[in-house]
């Protein structure tokens, strides 16, 4: 009883000193805090967009951008809207640590979260969860909130939805609803079962429907307890993918059995990310099967990923350049055309520069090892890079007049 009472006084001292100071300008302060932008130690900016619709009643949305977008101006982003509330802290977390080494394996994202406990948002939830073929949903994200992040933020059009249990149930129905609004879907631990947004009834027609450009969905769960009432859903929705799905879904299924419920969304986004940007950063084989065709070959290859499955450009250069890095040894007149394809498709590329001026001096031509290697080292900014490029440039021109 004493604790309580203690307890009690220390919170009416807290709440007393509080309310100490003008009301009305400690009101005003923090409401012009509420709208600045917060940059955390992470250089990462929290801002709130107002989303307006004729649907429901304002929502105040939490954007969460990446530490480069104030000082890359003219990068374009991935969107990724996670639907709980709390999921801003575990994405952006997850999001700043797994992107942070040039994009790896994560690209940079701006990450969208809802605000918590919005009547008029939890409403369409569950118009969606128990009327089927109700898609006032997907009307609010596709008139509403889609466009009013693209509209305000630097967006290249690939977008993700991210959702767990109940949430990720309403990721299912998205994505055999409305697959084009997302081009990514994370599903941990989905809520299923008793007809859960009449998804096992809508999907097989609908995934067998499903056309357009390709869409990805990361569908996982696990032994838990917490788990075990949705298993046999789970098993019912994964024979269906087996049975139904269009060429154009790549869908992938994952049980992560023995790890705790609550580590499923950490599991689920981690895994899922690998899988989505594995095109984007895996470096053709010189020997794969694509490869071995030639560069045009490799070129078609990321014309198809930058096209037609990301929306925006993926560069060949790396695997053009381990294709041509295979005949430098034996073959230097065919690397160095390998090498020239690279610069044709990205001309601003570094690498591809040093690799024609390195292939050049080895044929024993350093008038054309140090005009490309010039090109490289007038190509980048990196004080690295730059100093690495001097050096080889002073290499050559001592070898040319020996």
């Amino acid at each position: 009883m004493i604790r309580i009472m203690m307890l009690g006084c220390l919170a009416l001292s807290l709440s007393l000193s509080l309310s100490l100071g003008s009301a009305s300008s400690y009101a005003s302060a923090k409401e012009a805090d509420a709208k600045a932008p917060k940059a955390n130690v992470m250089g990462l900016t929290l801002e709130s967009l107002t989303i307006t619709s004729d649907l429901i009643e304002p929502a105040e949305f939490k954007v969460t951008l990446p530490a480069s977008y104030g000082n890359k101006p003219n990068k374009q982003y991935v969107v990724l809207l996670g639907l709980h509330p709390r999921s801003q802290a575990l994405l952006a977390g997850m999001h700043d640590w797994m992107s942070h080494n040039g994009d790896w394996p994560w690209l940079e994202t701006i990450i969208v979260t809802p605000p918590d406990g919005h009547q008029g948002l939890g409403e369409l939830k569950t118009l969606a969860i128990e009327q089927q073929g109700n898609q006032k949903l997907l009307d609010y994200f596709e008139q509403d909130l889609l466009p009013a992040i693209d509209n305000k933020y630097r967006t290249n059009g690939f977008r993700i939805l991210n959702g767990f249990v109940g949430d990720a149930g309403l990721s299912l129905y998205s994505l055999i609803n409305r697959p084009s609004l997302f081009n990514a879907y994370f599903v941990a631990s989905p809520a299923l079962s008793k007809d859960f947004a009449y998804v096992i009834k809508d999907a097989p027609k609908k995934l067998a429907a499903m056309q357009g450009e390709p869409r990805f969905l990361f569908m996982s769960t696990n032994d838990s307890s917490h788990d075990q009432r949705q298993l046999g859903a789970f098993a019912e929705m994964e024979a269906i993918l087996k049975a139904n799905a269009s060429d154009t879904l790549d869908y992938r299924i994952k049980r992560f059995d023995g790890s705790y419920y609550m580590t499923q969304p950490v599991l689920a986004a981690a895994y899922a990310i690998e899988a989505l940007f594995d095109d984007y950063h895996q470096v053709l084989a010189a020997d794969s099967e694509i490869s071995k065709q030639g560069p045009q070959a490799i070129v078609a290859h990321y014309q198809y990923l930058s096209e037609q499955k990301y929306g925006f450009k993926v560069p060949a250069t790396r695997s053009l350049i381990k294709l041509g890095d295979s005949y430098l040894e034996t073959e230097p007149t065919k690397a160095i055309e390998v090498y020239q394809v690279a610069i044709t498709d990205d001309p601003k590329t570094v690498i591809a520069y040093d690799a024609v001026a390195g292939a050049y001096a080895k044929l024993g031509d350093f008038e054309q090892a140090i005009k490309y290697q010039a090109l490289a080292l007038d190509k980048t900014n990196h004080s690295f890079y730059k100093k690495k490029y001097s050096q080889k440039l002073a290499e050559y021109k001592q070898q040319s007049k020996l």
